[in-house]
């Protein structure tokens, strides 16, 4: 019986063949894991980028204010670091509501808009909503800070002076406002008659007629514009604590008002209700 002959095939062929196999099995199979790890790569760290705003507080003439203050603004995202500083307000223990106002003009109301009220001209808060719009912001010092607490008379600072810091989380309404350049920081509470306390010389509040008008109308107004500051704050968003403040409010300075809190400004104007001292 004749031998059985195989072809002949040199070992080296085999070997490459077979390698060659591998090392493309192993590309193909590595394809696959790189498309994943692209796609769970961490965009740019963005942290740390701030714009600054700054507005300088001019008194509203027409309510018999004289004072001024500065305010600042760091924002990153929806954080801001905001820190206010005035003087010449109504001293004692009154109450003096802070807030970012938004969707309005950009401006601050001038002396020739006052009109009218219980017999003296005047502006109250309603008169200069063309101007500086609506709530946005609430500076209270603890809490809550949307425009639930635009009248929180126990959480805003109070007396001749007001310095203020806090850091919060404010709604992508303010952030787009200062960017736009129409956010508006307003003071409250004026001491019209300079007797040194909150009365109804101008009549009752058209926000509560609970309320003094004075309790309620702005002494100090600023718009905010951008700033080539750049220093960063440090810290994270606050959740309710932390806030400082010169003065202690007193509720019972505001005649008749209590703690009642502007819940906020709708087509028929300001609602208000009834809020304890504890923040949300």
């Amino acid at each position: 019986m004749p031998a059985l002959r195989f072809p002949r095939v040199k070992g080296s062929t085999i070997m490459r063949s077979t390698s060659a196999r591998v090392v493309t099995a192993m590309a193909v199979a590595a394809v696959p894991l790189a498309f994943p790890a692209a796609a769970w790569a961490a965009p740019a760290d963005t942290a740390g980028q701030w714009a600054t705003y700054q507005a300088s507080l001019d008194p509203v003439t027409a309510n018999h204010v004289t004072g001024s203050g500065k305010a600042m603004i760091q924002l990153s995202g929806n954080t801001a670091k905001i820190t206010v500083t005035a003087s010449g307000l109504v001293g004692g223990k009154s109450p003096h509501a802070m807030h970012i106002h938004v969707d309005g003009g950009g401006v601050c109301p001038k002396p020739s808009e006052a009109v009218d009220h219980n017999g003296h001209p005047s502006i109250n808060v309603a008169d200069a909503m063309k101007d500086y719009g609506m709530i946005g912001t609430s500076l209270t010092t603890s809490g809550d800070s949307t425009d639930k607490s635009a009248l929180a008379v126990d959480r805003f600072p109070a007396g001749a002076t007001v310095s203020y810091s806090r850091t919060l989380d404010v709604s992508d309404k303010v952030a787009a406002n200062l960017k736009s350049g129409r956010a508006v920081l307003v003071v409250h509470g004026i001491d019209y008659n300079a007797n040194g306390m909150y009365d109804k010389v101008l009549g009752a509040s058209e926000l509560d007629k609970t309320l003094p008008a004075e309790a309620t109308d702005p002494a100090l107004c600023g718009a905010f514009t951008a700033s080539q500051m750049s220093s960063m704050p440090a810290g994270a968003a606050d959740t309710g604590d932390g806030a400082t403040q010169t003065g202690h409010t007193d509720a019972g300075m505001v005649a008749g008002g209590g703690a009642a809190v502007l819940a906020g400004l709708g087509a028929g104007g300001y609602a208000l209700r009834r809020r304890g001292t504890a923040g949300r």
